[in-house]
């Protein structure tokens, strides 16, 4: 789109798809430097963070906070400095040229930047009992809920990088780590091996698949003979992928081979004027802290672009 096709339509400094922590510390950011900035959410404010149900990991709230509540308090701190939100999905993203476009099911939405925010999911095993156990009892990141499990039994599910690491360091907090792997060997870097080998409180169900989650307990099949065995456990942690939430820039950001938006740490993106922040990019943890510094990150380069256009 050029500048006389947009001319007579409003023109916002930031286009934030996605509403999530790196979201709205975006457009916080945007707003408090004077930036006009819109956050395009298709559900609720918080994003994947809104459903979990206690967060201890960050910083300033003592006694934890409700995934609801902190992305709630984020959205109105943003609004208060006159940033907007408009619940809509984003179905298509044109970001070349110096005024990029949203079309949504509200509307069709330019900006002269745009934040890309959109989030990754956890891989879901699909047995019974998982969704209806989330967050009491079923988790999908070892770093953020590994401390409700201090000295008790939990179950991690995979053999790859994440289930390893989520193991490795569930073994420093809980009295016994079960890893079930539907493999004979891990999938996980090498650099995991030794250290889950050595670990006294980890043991190893191999050749397992997660037939149903229970409270209190698993059951599981061994694909050898077929055998099913209920395991007694107090959580699981469930390790078996993450997908990012890329569909909308195919074909058009570079993505890299597990499908994330492949930025710098400064959430620049191969675009000029586009930037990528929180779970959806190329990093090394993804947790709440890190989407919201992308979040200021994001808004600092966007000041940069916007003085050279």
């Amino acid at each position: 789109m050029d500048w006389s096709i947009a001319m007579t339509e409003k023109i916002y400094d930031m286009l934030i798809v996605g509403g999530g922590p790196g979201g709205y510390t975006a457009a916080l950011y945007a707003a408090r430097a004077g930036l006009q900035a819109v956050v395009l959410e298709r559900l609720a404010a918080g994003g994947q963070m809104a459903e979990t149900p206690k967060i201890d990991n960050y910083p300033g709230y003592v006694d934890g906070v409700d995934g609801y509540t902190l992305g709630q308090q984020m959205k109105d701190t943003a609004e208060k400095f006159g940033a907007e939100t408009k619940f809509v999905e984003v179905t298509k993203l044109s970001l070349d040229g110096k005024i990029k476009s949203a079309e949504t099911t509200g509307g069709v939405f330019h900006g002269k930047t745009v934040v890309i925010a959109t989030g990754a999911n956890p891989k879901y095993l699909g047995v019974p009992g998982e969704q209806e156990l989330y967050g009491r009892g079923v988790h999908y990141c070892a770093a953020c809920d590994g401390m409700f499990y201090r000295n008790k039994t939990v179950v991690v599910v995979g053999g790859g990088n994440t289930a390893a690491a989520d193991a490795l360091l569930l073994s420093n907090l809980a009295a016994k780590v079960i890893l079930v792997h539907r493999r004979d060997s891990l999938r996980a870097a090498k650099v995991y091996h030794a250290p889950l080998q050595q670990a006294e409180n980890v043991e190893f169900y191999w050749n397992r698949q997660v037939r149903e989650i229970r409270q209190g307990e698993i059951e599981t099949e061994n694909l050898l003979t077929g055998q099913r065995e209920v395991i007694p456990c107090d959580g699981v942690f469930v390790g078996i992928g993450r997908k990012p939430a890329t569909e909308l820039v195919k074909g058009i950001l570079t993505l890299d081979e597990q499908g994330y938006i492949v930025a710098e740490e400064d959430t620049s993106t191969n675009i000029p004027g586009v930037f990528a922040v929180g779970d959806v990019r190329t990093k090394n943890l993804r947790q709440i802290v890190t989407a919201v510094s992308d979040g200021a990150a994001a808004v600092h380069q966007a000041e940069e672009y916007l003085a050279t256009i």
